[in-house]
């Protein structure tokens, strides 16, 4: 079990190193400063003069004009990235004041940005090495002929990087994408959920006499380690239900979990050492953050300041599409062995909890708008059309009914009242 836990403990290091902008780049840079080293040392074996051989044109053969190149190529280049870099903080920039600061990680954190930034970096280290191992000789091929050429052919690699990167830059900064990429994120994560929940039994002990244990940590709650808190629970014969959900933020002396029978320390801290905290909320972590990152968007669309009502309306066509699969989620998550056996309670957000902290955002900055409030009126029923209980259905209604009540309150013109309820349609 020690095995897999440190295992699990690597897996999700991993994990989150990935996640970070200077991953790439790094690995990358690395991999330039090698081919530097590599290609010193084939100099050393005369590979500039096998190669003079074959194809003179290819190799230059003279020190100074290697080293003017080489100066030129490093120069240019270190030019090129700051430029890029200075044109991202303007459009992260722009991003933060006209959607919301919560979509900023994870265009910073793009891959393909990381990528580009690491072939910049790591072609620098690649010329700047390549420049301090030209030594004066009086022997024809000791200068790194064929070494310049890879250098030169690695920055016309990076001016290709440089146009593919204004032109991903530029699309990823718009928020058609920036919604788009959320939406899908947040869908695949709340889907992957409920095809797990649909091959699992919702049984699950009464936990109302079980031992509750308080968290020694403070932090945002973002994961279990499954696979070893599945491991404790089945070698120790008990069953366990966590308290906290993701996205929440635990103070020391929280009651973060309940057993069914009572612990020693070392295997309340085995389990506490199993719960995964960070003192920021992870982007990508947790479904809820994309209901927020959207309704912050929506929200900051209607401000005075960007008056745009039509990215809002777009924004809760992505909500209804997201709360459609939210609707057939289960309020709680289980931890289930191979035989199907539950061990494991996790508490997760409702979808009442969800939906009720969209609409109450949007009904205090979007009432005065009846289009925006037709939209919403809209997204309700149309979940409506799609509950599978009860208490869904009351839920709805009574967001229904606040919503109706909000545009009484503060829109004066009547016959736009009345086209509350009428069906909408879209005049973009």
């Amino acid at each position: 079990m020690d095995r897999i836990f440190k295992m699990d403990r690597l897996t999700n290091f991993i994990d989150h190193i990935q996640s970070r902008i200077a991953f790439f780049p790094t690995v990358i840079s690395l991999g330039g400063l090698l081919t530097a080293f590599l290609m010193i040392y084939l100099e050393q074996k005369d590979i500039s003069a096998h190669i003079m051989e074959i194809a003179p044109a290819l190799v230059i053969d003279d020190t100074d004009t290697a080293k003017t190149i080489l100066s030129t190529l490093i120069g240019g280049l270190i030019s090129l990235t700051v430029f890029s870099f200075s044109m991202v903080m303007v459009l992260l920039n722009q991003a933060s004041s006209n959607f919301s600061p919560r979509v900023l990680p994870g265009i910073v954190s793009d891959q393909k940005h990381q990528i580009v930034l690491g072939l910049y970096i790591g072609t620098i280290l690649y010329n700047i090495f390549i420049f301090i191992s030209i030594e004066p000789t009086k022997d024809n091929y000791q200068t790194p002929g064929f070494s310049v050429l890879a250098g030169i052919i690695l920055v016309v690699g990076c001016l290709a990087a440089f146009i593919y990167f204004i032109h991903h830059i530029s699309q990823a900064i718009q928020v058609g994408n920036i919604l788009t990429a959320i939406h899908s994120r947040t869908k695949s994560e709340i889907r992957s959920i409920v095809k797990d929940q649909e091959k699992k039994t919702l049984v699950f002990p009464d936990q109302e006499h079980w031992e509750a244990y308080e968290i020694t940590e403070t932090g945002y709650f973002y994961g279990i380690l499954n696979d070893n808190l599945l491991e404790i629970c089945k070698e120790n014969s008990m069953r366990i239900k966590i308290q906290l959900h993701k996205g929440q933020f635990i103070l020391d002396g929280t009651i973060g979990f309940k057993t069914e029978k009572p612990l020693d320390n070392d295997l309340k801290e085995k389990i506490i050492s199993n719960l995964l905290f960070s003192h920021e909320e992870l982007i990508g972590e947790n479904y809820i953050y994309g209901f927020r990152q959207i309704s912050e968007i929506g929200v900051k669309a209607m401000s005075p300041g960007i008056n745009d009502p039509g990215t809002a309306l777009n924004t809760i066509d992505y909500l209804t599409s997201l709360f459609l699969d939210l609707i057939r989620k289960a309020d709680f998550e289980y931890l289930t062995d191979d035989d199907g056996e539950n061990w494991a309670l996790i508490r997760s957000s409702k979808f009442s909890e969800v939906l009720f902290n969209v609409m109450a955002t949007y009904r205090l900055y979007c009432k005065h708008d009846i289009t925006v409030m037709r939209k919403l009126m809209h997204m309700l029923k149309t979940l409506k059309n799609h509950v599978i209980n009860s208490n869904q259905l009351e839920i709805i209604e009574a967001e229904i009914d606040e919503l109706r009540a909000d545009a009484n309150s503060n829109i004066e013109n009547k016959r736009d009242l009345g086209q509350l309820d009428a069906d909408f349609i879209s005049w973009s």
